[in-house]
């Protein structure tokens, strides 16, 4: 049997440095014969406590992780990272990288039990957003009246960030604390309102306390208002929208293709359901799909991937969806074959429509491969004279399926690339307008 390799010890250092750390923690630096970490934490070590050699991050640290490990190969390595490794740390990359049974973890104190300490905010019931090589934007999503925030810093230039996002927001109330250097000597806090911000960057290790405080009430479920999305008309509409996205079910770690994407919304509230949700909405018009990154981001997700172009062109490169959505062009020639063919097993598709030949085609497929067909119609109260009428919205007819697993596939399902009848009509997505 061949011998396994030493354990990469990962070590967790605050702000403190070597002082803060506990015996184990020093014992395991004073034995690597390699230390990798940020300049600023090898910075941390005493030259004459750590004699090993000292490797700094490449940039982009990421895809450097696997060459630089295996240039240590039988080698004692202790890799320095701040804080608890496990929490928005080096840990969760090395794990995915080397594997969790490689690793030796010795954490310390997080930046956010610092916080929280400091704070006197219980640690369960406090919301943490990580701004650290994340869009700004990725803030919205957390902003929600009353509630307490703790947010990561990427530099020293983020407290302002914040503030000036907040404002934006409608959360200019909100106040602000910025902790830096959180454990060390140097420890200090700066207080104020997010609407006129009153402190110039300071340290860049710093994390921020926000009390939100009052602002704008966003739902938590799908079906946000109309008027929450930027649209030039092309919009799944609340009501179909909200009927939708339960049907789609969205799961944790899941991904949507979004096809046609017309506004984005369907794939901005699939990727809200859940922050590892992810994303992908096709659309071929360029200014719609500006329009939908612009939603993306106003909304908290800006992670979600726009790909521009026709479908089903567009769809070749994306990864296998879990879960796919068709919202417009239902006729265009190997759409429908194409999103069933990319489809995972046990994935579900949903497709919208209008018009009578779409429908027709949905009607096909449910006969082919089961699922659910459905109508859907919503009416608004609205005044008549001196009273008040229904005005009916234009039905959506919807079919719904999940694709099962190869061994029990109908023999006469559609073949990629079968032709589909009908001919090619224009996006659909203004199915629910009035």
């Amino acid at each position: 049997m061949p011998e396994l390799p030493p354990p990469i010890t990962v070590v967790g250092i605050g702000a403190d440095g070597w002082s803060g750390l506990a015996a184990d923690s020093r014992a395991a630096l004073r034995e690597a014969e390699a230390v990798v970490g940020g300049p600023r934490q090898l910075d941390l070590l005493p030259r004459d406590e750590v004699t090993a050699e000292r490797i700094p991050w490449p940039s982009p640290l990421r895809p450097a992780v696997p060459g630089l490990l295996a240039a240590q190969a039988g080698r004692r390595v202790a890799v320095l990272a701040s804080g608890d490794p496990m929490f928005h740390g080096i840990g969760r990359t090395l794990a995915e990288t080397v594997g969790a049974e490689r690793l030796h973890v010795l954490p310390h104190p997080s930046s956010v039990s610092y916080a929280c300490a400091r704070l006197g905010w219980p640690l369960e019931a406090t919301e943490v957003v990580s701004l650290v090589g994340r869009p700004l934007d990725t803030l919205s999503l957390a902003l929600h009246p009353g509630r307490r925030l703790l947010v990561l810093s990427a530099d020293a230039t983020t407290p302002a960030a914040v503030a000036d996002l907040l404002t934006a927001r409608g959360y200019g109330t909100a106040r602000l604390r910025v902790l830096e250097q959180l454990g060390a000597p140097a420890e200090r806090h700066l207080d104020g309102p997010a609407d006129g911000w009153p402190h110039p960057p300071g340290d860049p290790l710093n994390v921020i306390a926000v009390d939100l405080g009052d602002g704008p009430r966003t739902s938590l479920v799908p079906g946000l208002p109309d008027a929450a999305y930027e649209n030039d008309g092309q919009l799944t509409k609340r009501h179909v929208r909200a009927a939708t996205l339960a049907t789609l079910a969205p799961s944790p770690g899941e991904l949507l293709w979004d096809v046609g994407g017309g506004s984005g919304s369907i794939a901005v509230e699939w990727l809200r359901a859940h922050r590892d949700c992810q994303a992908v909405s096709i659309e071929r018009d360029p200014a719609r799909a500006e329009r939908i990154a612009r939603n993306a981001a106003a909304l908290g997700v800006p992670r979600l991937r726009v790909a521009t172009g026709p479908a089903p062109a567009a769809l070749a490169e994306l990864p296998t969806p879990d879960a796919v959505f068709i919202g417009g062009g239902l006729t265009a020639p190997g759409l429908l074959d194409g999103c069933w063919a990319a489809l995972r097993p046990g994935g579900r598709i949903v497709a919208n429509t209008v018009t009578l030949e779409s429908e027709a085609l949905l009607t096909e497929w449910y006969r082919r491969h089961g699922g659910e067909l459905v109508k859907l119609a919503v009416a608004h109260a609205v005044p008549v004279g001196g009273f008040t009428g229904w005005r009916q919205a234009m039905p959506v007819t919807q079919w719904s399926a999940v694709k099962p697993e190869p061994d029990v596939l109908k023999p006469d399902v559609l073949k990629p690339g079968t032709p589909e009848p009908g001919t090619p009509e224009p996006d659909t997505r203004q199915e629910n307008a009035s």
